[in-house]
């Protein structure tokens, strides 16, 4: 008998397959299920438009009890995300994660993290400075940096 979490990804995965948020794509891998390929469209009107950014997604067994693990593959230029890949977002924290937190709903909010930064919780605060200080500078590193990693 497939366990809670087995049950729960296949779920998430089918709802997002049947209905696909905009501007994201989601492949399980072959072998396993529980790592999925993300593919982000960069939203229009910002930097990161007509990139496109791959992370993964790695489901534990403690899932859907414990947030999966998200990391970008593709390198970006923004304040949310480092430069190993690992993103700060609330939703994703332990300590803010709910059972009920549907994967739609998380890829939705990476996509908003990225037409919106969030340079109040940064996980690169020289990144942030420069987003709140010289947008106009944080725009063009921005832009170099989609149209050299994420084609």
């Amino acid at each position: 008998m497939a366990s809670t979490s087995t049950r729960r990804i296949q779920k998430e995965l089918g709802d997002l397959m049947n209905s696909p948020p905009k501007g994201i794509q989601v492949v399980p891998d072959e072998d396993n299920f529980q790592i999925w390929t993300i593919t982000i469209t960069g939203p229009p009107n910002t930097p990161y438009q007509k990139g496109k950014f791959k992370l993964t997604a790695d489901f534990t067994k403690d899932y859907p009890f414990k947030p999966p693990v998200l990391l970008f593959k593709t390198k970006m230029y923004h304040p949310n995300v480092d430069s190993d890949g690992n993103l700060c977002i609330g939703l994703l924290k332990t300590e803010n994660w709910k059972p009920a937190t549907k994967m739609t709903g998380v890829l939705e909010a990476i996509y908003d993290l990225i037409e919106t930064p969030n340079p109040d919780d940064p996980l690169v605060s020289s990144i942030a400075e420069q987003y709140r200080t010289d947008r106009k500078g944080f725009d063009k590193k921005a832009a170099e940096y989609t149209s050299k990693y994420a084609t």
